[in-house]
C-alpha cells in the first residue's frame, strides 16, 4: 500500500507536465491533475499490482481529461478577458515565435492527435504503453502519430520537426 503511494507521488510531476500540454492552461492541468489522484485514491482497490502505476495514471488522466471535454463542449467555452493579449505587444524573438506557433500548431490538432503525439513526444512513453493508456490498437497510435506530424507539418509550414520524432 504505502509503495503504490510513492509511486503515486513520484507520478506527479509527469502527470501535471502532460496535463498542462494537453488543456494549455494551468489552472485546468492542476485540476485536472487533483481529479485523476482523488479518483486513483478511490480506486486504489482496483488496481492490479502487476501492471505499472505510472500508466494507470495516465489512463485514469486521459480519462478524466476526455469527460471534461464532454461537459464542455455541452457548457461551452468560458474565456477571461484577462487571457487576451494586448494588440500592442511586441514580438517575442525568433526561437519564442517558433514554439508558440508549434504550441498553436498542437492546439490544432484533433484531440485523438495531440493525446496521442504529446503523450509519445512529451512524455517520452514508448509506442506500446502510449496505445494501453489510450486504449487503443498500436496501429491506431501509429497511424495517429504520423497525422499529427503531417498536420503539424502542413500547420507550421516546416519541411520537418525532427524534435517531434521518436525511435521506440
Amino acid at each position: 500500500m504505502v509503495d503504490i503511494l510513492h509511486e503515486i507521488e513520484a507520478a506527479v510531476p509527469a502527470l501535471r507536465r502532460y496535463a498542462r500540454a494537453l488543456t494549455r492552461d494551468f489552472d485546468r492541468a492542476d485540476d485536472l491533475v487533483q481529479d485523476c489522484l482523488e479518483r486513483a485514491l478511490a480506486k486504489r482497490g482496483l488496481f492490479p499490482p502487476k501492471g505499472p502505476v505510472r500508466a494507470w495514471l495516465f489512463t485514469i488522466l486521459v480519462n478524466v481529461h476526455r469527460n471534461s471535454l464532454r461537459g464542455s463542449r455541452r457548457r461551452g467555452e468560458v474565456v477571461d478577458f484577462a487571457d487576451i493579449p494586448e494588440p500592442s505587444v511586441p514580438a517575442p524573438q525568433p526561437g519564442h515565435m517558433a514554439l508558440a506557433e508549434l504550441d498553436r500548431a498542437i492546439g490544432m490538432l484533433p484531440h485523438e492527435q495531440k493525446e496521442a503525439l504529446l503523450l509519445v513526444t512529451l512524455e517520452g512513453l514508448p509506442y506500446a504503453e502510449a496505445a494501453a493508456i489510450l486504449d487503443i490498437p498500436l496501429g491506431t497510435l501509429m497511424s495517429r502519430l504520423g497525422r499529427a506530424r503531417a498536420a503539424l507539418k502542413t500547420l507550421t509550414g516546416t519541411p520537418s520537426e525532427p524534435h517531434l520524432r521518436t525511435v521506440k
